[in-house]
């Protein structure tokens, strides 16, 4: 009975999947979401008239919204260009993952691997015990009310701990007023485990992956965020059912066929939430062409793509805003204030425009269906010309941080010569006292003084240079000719000499190698 209890708990979700249309054409199957242990009652009729068609029907439209700011007109969503109602893109939002509702008082446990391969070498017990109370603080009306790092030499067990460690820890958050949820600080713990935690310590457990997809879903905003969290959420709900319907299967209840349909309860589940995944990912493509339809606009107009990238709270946004003096951006110091890329204009020291990206930040220890499900964002960085990765140097995990942040460029397979022309930037140099450089090819600054970023700019343009192949050339040009305006409207005008007795002048300008062989075809014959 455990076991259909716990069923009961999230299983409504995927009754939805089906809802109006499942409930009208056989109000029994979508019962049977509710109560497995009725499956011999259903007929094979009723059950394909109820799953057979799916109720998520997207608009016949080919155009869809990206969520992406342009830093000139394009609004993060157009009404006009809405692939799916907002109404069902908020039902495939809503969560089969009990987080619970309202405020947490949060026990938070940290445990302490002292050798093997998942023996932290880069940081220590207290950093990364820190990192997980950050987490928690994000969220509102989250609390930690008591915490404590544990030494264990059997991570991958059920308990994690060993029997006495694990004896002592219990009594201890037992005898622990007002505690209503454990936080594990561990990437994510098996069904099996978070069960029998669950029922030793008589509160919701947590791990950091469920806790990050929380934080995930309160910061979402746009249509592309919500369907990639819930997408994200998939590997989690497709894990617990196989370890729900195994429970049952030892009461005699979880591989029962379901009337007539040659399908166990098992079967129909994994149906449904692959259904729920094809439908995510369906709508996600969508936005990933109109994201590509975006750069392909920007390519056209030729302004050069920066992507500003680091860990997260390491003062991307704030550094954005300081850059082109967006009033319309508001830093936020917390963990993932921003999960939607937008893009910003800025001009540099010659005048050139640039686009800005502001991305998604990064964090250490995150399963890779987490990012996989985020690639339709992360994907802007591939396609950028330059990269700035921006570390928040005051940091005591900077250097680990720095590792992280690589780490999960190579995995999303950066091409080499972003890699190796990306700008490093140390932030928040204001936050240290007596900072002294120490890596040689990075700039130190501080976005929130607004120190250091004309030496910043001059890098930006001096590498935007180099990797677009633009030219910077002295023209001579006829004043009596629209010569000039025509290079102000596709180039970047660095300075003008004016001849007036010959009626030329000497233009000095930064331009690309398209629009300098459109001058030559306009105005030298050439």
């Amino acid at each position: 009975m455990t076991s259909l209890r716990r069923l009961h708990s999230w299983l409504p979700l995927l009754q939805r999947h089906c809802t109006p249309l499942c409930q009208r054409a056989a109000p029994s199957v979508c019962r049977l979401l509710l109560k497995p242990h009725r499956a011999a009652a259903v007929s094979s009729s009723q059950l394909h008239r109820a799953f057979g068609v799916s109720a998520w029907r997207s608009k016949d439209k080919d155009d869809v919204s990206s969520g992406q700011h342009t830093g000139f007109t394009q609004e993060e969503e157009d009404e006009d260009e809405d692939f799916i109602d907002d109404s069902e893109v908020e039902e495939l939002f809503q969560s089969p993952v009990d987080i619970g509702e309202g405020q947490h008082r949060v026990f938070l446990v940290h445990p302490d691997v002292k050798w093997g391969s998942r023996k932290q070498h880069l940081t220590t017990a207290e950093l990364m015990m820190a990192e997980a109370e950050g987490l928690v603080n994000t969220l509102d009306n989250w609390r930690v009310v008591d915490k404590i790092i544990l030494s264990t030499k059997t991570p991958e067990k059920k308990r994690i701990f060993g029997k006495g460690n694990f004896q002592s820890l219990t009594e201890r958050i037992r005898k622990t007023a007002g505690i209503t949820a454990v936080f594990v600080n561990v990437e994510r713990l098996s069904p099996l485990s978070e069960k029998e935690l669950e029922e030793a310590w008589g509160v919701k457990v947590f791990d950091r992956y469920s806790v990050v997809l929380h934080i995930f879903r309160c910061n979402a905003r746009t249509k592309e965020a919500k369907l990639q969290i819930s997408l994200a959420e998939i590997p989690l709900l497709r894990s617990r059912l196989k370890h729900e319907i195994t429970n049952l299967d030892q009461q005699g209840g979880g591989s029962r066929y379901i009337g007539g349909s040659g399908e166990t309860l098992l079967e129909v589940q994994q149906r449904l939430l692959k259904e729920r995944e094809m439908k995510i990912r369906s709508a996600l493509e969508k936005l990933r062409r109109k994201r590509h339809l975006l750069r392909s606009q920007r390519k056209h107009k030729e302004f050069p793509i920066v992507s500003v990238l680091g860990y997260t709270n390491c003062g991307k946004t704030t550094l954005i805003k300081a850059l082109t003096g967006d009033s319309g951006l508001q830093p936020r110091n917390q963990l993932f204030a921003t999960l939607d890329v937008t893009v910003h204009a800025g001009q540099l020291p010659s005048h050139m425009t640039v686009l800005y990206v502001d991305t998604i930040g990064f964090l250490s220890q995150l399963p890779h269906q987490l990012i996989d499900s985020f690639s339709a964002t992360l994907e802007d960085i591939k396609h950028s010309d330059l990269l700035v990765h921006v570390r928040d140097i005051s940091h005591p995990e900077t250097v680990n941080q720095k590792v992280n942040v690589l780490n999960v460029l190579k995995n999303l397979q950066i091409p080499d010569r972003l890699m190796n022309s990306m700008i490093e930037v140390h932030n928040k140099i204001d936050l240290v006292d007596n900072y002294h450089l120490t890596e040689l090819n990075a700039l130190p600054i501080s976005a929130l003084e607004e120190q250091g970023l004309d030496e910043l700019r001059k890098a930006v343009e001096e590498e935007i240079v180099n990797s677009t192949g633009k030219h910077i050339l002295d023209l001579i040009v006829d004043l009596s000719s629209p010569q000039l305006s025509w290079l102000y409207k596709e180039a970047t005008v660095q300075d003008v000499q004016v001849n007036a007795d010959e009626g030329s002048a000497v233009v000095k300008v930064i331009i690309s190698t398209a629009a300098y062989g459109r001058y030559n075809k306009l105005f030298t014959g050439r």
